[in-house]
This record gives structure tokens, C-alpha cells and sequence, in this order.
């Protein structure tokens, strides 16, 4: 793995996105959907509001309020392109960096 990545429990990472932008990508087909996540359960199917498709990078419009089954799933993150302050920590030794205005 590479070192600017670290392991993260699945569970408490997205209970921390309910109510955020998300972007989830599909297994098949380069398909992702952009949305707020609304719910999540335990097998880790999703809920999104809002969702819009995304195919090979393309948004195919909006397509609303959506259910996403676990087994479909690639890869879940927030969406940092909707993220007014987005925080990016780096591992291994490497410094934390806050993009957010100094106070």
C-alpha cells in the first residue's frame, strides 16, 4: 500500500460522512455517483440524496434520491471538490496540512 494512504475502519469512516458529499465508484463500467450521504448500514449499503451519475467522467445528470447495494462498491470518499475546508493528512512521518484559513 502506498504510504500516503493509511487503513481506516470502515464503520466510524462513514458514519463520520452521513450528511456530506460522497462520491462512490462502481466496480463496473466507470460509473460513480456524486451525493449527500444519507444512511449507511451495517453491510454497508449506502443512501444518497441529491445523487448525480457519472459515467467515464461524464456527468449523465442528476438522477436524485438513490439506494446503493454493498456488493456494487469500489471505493466510497468525501467528495473534496463540494468540501469548502478540506483537511489532507499524510502518513508515515509526513506532515499533517490544514487547507483551511488560519485563524
Amino acid at each position: 500500500m502506498s504510504e500516503h494512504f493509511s487503513h481506516t475502519n470502515p464503520k466510524p469512516f462513514l458514519r463520520e460522512l452521513v450528511n456530506h458529499p460522497i462520491v462512490v465508484t462502481l466496480k463496473f463500467n466507470k460509473t460513480q455517483y456524486k451525493g449527500n450521504l444519507v444512511s449507511t448500514d451495517n453491510y454497508f449499503n449506502l443512501q444518497l440524496s441529491d445523487a448525480e451519475e457519472v459515467i467515464d467522467g461524464k456527468s449523465k445528470g442528476k438522477v436524485g434520491e438513490i439506494f446503493i447495494r454493498c456488493n456494487n462498491v469500489l471505493w466510497i470518499g468525501e467528495d473534496l471538490a463540494k468540501v469548502e475546508n478540506p483537511t489532507v493528512i499524510e502518513t508515515e512521518g509526513a506532515k499533517s496540512e490544514n487547507t483551511s484559513p488560519a485563524q
